[in-house]
């Protein structure tokens, strides 16, 4: 039978990590607010919520909400146009789109900056609630399309000029693609909401996503 023998084995270097003397001491954790834009989204869009169930009923469809053949004398309106990300039809609509939101949104907002991100987020609401009040017949509220605008710049995150990623791509056909096909569908989602939001990210990713560079909108 072989035997091993091992000479001189030095393990003094290890001697730190167990010493009962000479504990390594933890480094002291802090919870941060990394994120503003989107922690500051995602707290808006819950308290909404919370004062639509539990104080004021119909607090959601008043503010949050655009509707078709709004009156555009009234300066609420224009609120709606962009307010209506933050409102929500139920708890579990809440949840699935913050859950996207807070997975991807971080990320973004430490590539391309909390301003700019907060005026992606803008000008998608924008689009979308212009789009539903002048267009389609139906009211429309949540945040999908930010959703869907997170969803496509973050496949892009990596754009090159002269460049168009695959990752872009998949995304596009994936995503983009089963919601036209379902907007086909007698259903109560909105997906050209999340179409035009996705139209919104491949905008963004392009004006934005230029090298190296440091990305800017607003600078």
């Amino acid at each position: 039978m072989p035997v091993f023998v091992v000479y001189n084995s030095d393990i003094s270097f290890l001697l730190p990590l167990f010493s009962l003397h000479n504990p390594t001491p933890f480094l002291p954790m802090k919870i941060t607010y990394n994120s503003p834009v989107v922690l500051t989204f995602t707290l808006i869009c819950t308290v909404v919520m919370l004062v639509d169930s539990y104080s004021i009923g119909g607090f959601t469809q008043s503010l949050f909400t655009v509707y078709p053949d709004m009156n555009y004398a009234d300066p609420l309106t224009y609120f709606r146009m962009v307010s209506h990300v933050a409102g929500h039809a139920s708890w579990g609509h809440l949840v699935g789109n913050l859950t996207l939101i807070l997975l991807l949104g971080p990320m973004l907002e430490e590539k391309y900056g909390s301003r700019n991100l907060l005026l992606m987020i803008l000008v998608t609401a924008l689009v979308t609630g212009i789009l539903s009040a002048t267009v389609f017949s139906s009211g429309l509220l949540g945040a999908s399309g930010v959703v869907f605008m997170f969803i496509i710049l973050s496949s892009l995150t990596n754009f090159r000029a002269g460049q168009i990623p695959l990752t872009f791509i998949l995304v596009v056909v994936l995503f983009l693609g089963n919601e036209f096909v379902s907007s086909f569908a007698n259903d109560n989602i909105a997906q050209f909401a999340h179409i035009a939001g996705g139209i919104c990210g491949s905008v963004f990713g392009y004006l934005v996503g230029n090298g190296n560079n440091k990305p800017a909108i607003l600078s």
